[in-house]
């Protein structure tokens, strides 16, 4: 029974996943609110329908009763994180947050799959995090200084760089954070968030070739700190984001080609002097011939993809065991194996619609300041998306970076969540800026209309009142009236 139930489910989960993406899209073809509204409910529906069925299955092939406790847990959590969401900030955008909740989801039912305790783990950094994140709009909507603070940005971005750089302790043969109390910090994810900042408030000040080059020596010194530190991923995504903020900030394709080739010859430099990234793109290029020697990642996961086919295994149904940093770097892989690649490729369109959304605000907003922290903020997001599954599909080397809502880190975790909230912030703003511009169209549409009466009055009036002569025939009259009236009386 429970075999069927299984074989069942994995259906039932694709039919589900297959909906919600659907709805992702289709929504941006309507404008009528209450349809928004309806289709919006329908994706929280097939959520937590998605939610129940996998921790069901998950319950009765580990019959492990806190699995029952941390589902109820979850439930809790993602219904309070759309309620709190909606009722705090009322012009928040529903389908951002509705794609938050679901990556969550589903990066916390793999993660349950594979460890309960890596689960719980994630589960409070989760809660911890969506907590931070409710406050951000409010600070993104009322401070109103914060393109002023361009060399704060500098400085924190930096400094923290060059801690981790002196102190920072190696993994996977990158020094990425350092452990405080048991708990590893990663501060390059947040400085991700920091040099977007930097970066926009920077070019929102000038975008003259002084300021170009001023900014551009301070993005290297970025780059370059990654780089001695061996954090390529980090150092590859900052390159990219500011790359993308200055073309469409200045328009200038000069500097594009610029960077794209500066970027190649950093490229063949960083094969030549470290010895991991000769041994990732060797893994890339054959990870078989490599399995011995780096290869047996990259060769792990490509199997793993290759036996769930199309509609996957079904969970707790494969062998994600035996895929390497399977719950962080490599979880797509694990996912592809027991939902599916149909399950696979659905979860890369949710991200791709969310990128279309962060898209979507930054061009309809009017601050050049905002508009390029949403840009910057979108293109993080989904260059650590590509990299991280192309890196796991062997479409490009591997380079470390996790799947953003997905994978299990706390830093991570926290900093994307930042992220999300930063551009709810920012929807609102946008919220209020066409809610202000219309005001202006109605005030200026009513002193027109207030001029243009006054001269028809003063027009009527020259019509119908008499002149000054008319007015002295008609009162001759008048008297003339009167006096024939009091003779008849007389008479």
């Amino acid at each position: 029974m429970v075999n069927i139930i299984v074989e069942l489910s994995k259906y039932l989960i694709i039919i589900l996943i297959i909906m919600y993406t659907y709805l992702c899209f289709t929504i941006f073809g309507y404008h009528d609110m209450q349809r928004k509204q309806a289709m919006l409910r329908r994706q929280n529906v097939l959520m937590f329908l998605f939610h129940l069925i996998a921790f069901l299955v998950l319950y009765l092939e580990m019959d492990d009763i806190r699995i029952a406790g941390l589902y109820l847990a979850q439930v809790v959590l993602f219904g309070l994180t759309i309620l709190l969401y909606t009722k705090i900030y009322p012009r928040v955008s529903r389908l951002v947050v509705n794609n938050m909740c679901m990556l969550l989801c589903v990066g916390l039912v793999m993660l349950t799959r594979l460890d309960y305790g890596t689960a719980m783990r994630q589960f409070v950094f989760a809660a911890a995090g969506i907590a931070l994140s409710l406050v951000v709009p409010v600070i993104i909507r009322k401070v109103k200084g914060l393109a002023k603070l361009r060399k704060l940005y500098a400085i924190a971005g930096m400094a923290s760089l060059v801690v981790v750089a002196v102190l920072g302790q190696v993994s996977y043969g990158a020094k990425l954070g350092f452990s405080i109390g048991g708990i590893s910090i990663q501060p390059s994810e947040l400085v991700k968030i920091i040099f977007v900042f930097y970066v926009a408030a920077s070019l929102k000040e000038s975008t003259q070739f002084k300021n170009v080059v001023i900014t551009t020596m301070i993005a290297a010194l970025h780059v370059l700190i990654l780089v001695i530190s061996t954090d390529l991923g980090a150092a590859l995504i900052i390159f990219v984001v500011y790359l993308v903020m200055l073309y469409v900030a200045t328009r200038q394709p000069l500097y594009m080609l610029a960077g794209i080739g500066a970027g190649a010859c950093a490229s063949v430099a960083g094969y030549y002097l470290f010895a991991h990234v000769r041994t990732r793109v060797n893994v890339w290029r054959d990870p078989f011939g490599t399995y011995d020697n780096g290869g047996y990642q990259v060769a792990q996961s490509l199997f793993a993809i290759g036996t769930g086919s199309w509609f996957g295994m079904g969970l707790c149904q494969g062998s994600p065991e035996s895929i390497p940093v399977r719950d962080s770097d490599f979880i797509f892989s694990a996912i592809a194996e027991e939902l599916g690649l149909v399950f696979a490729l659905c979860l890369i369109l949710i991200f791709v619609s969310c990128y279309i959304m962060f898209l979507n605000i930054a061009m309809q907003l009017h601050n050049q300041f905002y508009k390029l922290v949403a840009l910057g903020l979108g293109t993080c997001y989904i260059f650590q998306v590509f990299l991280n599954v192309g890196g796991v599909i062997k479409f490009i080397p591997s380079t470390g970076v996790t799947l953003p809502l997905v994978s299990y880190g706390g830093s991570s975790m926290l900093s994307t969540l930042i992220m999300f909230a930063i551009i709810q912030g920012l929807y609102i703003l946008r919220e209020d800026e066409e809610e202000s511009i219309e005001r202006r169209k109605k005030e200026q549409k009513l002193r027109a209309q207030k001029r243009g009466r006054a001269p028809k009055e003063a027009a009527g009036k020259s019509l119908h009142e008499p002149s000054g002569q008319k007015r002295v025939k008609t009162a001759g009259k008048e008297r003339k009236k009167e006096k024939a009236g009091s003779k008849q009386r007389v008479r």
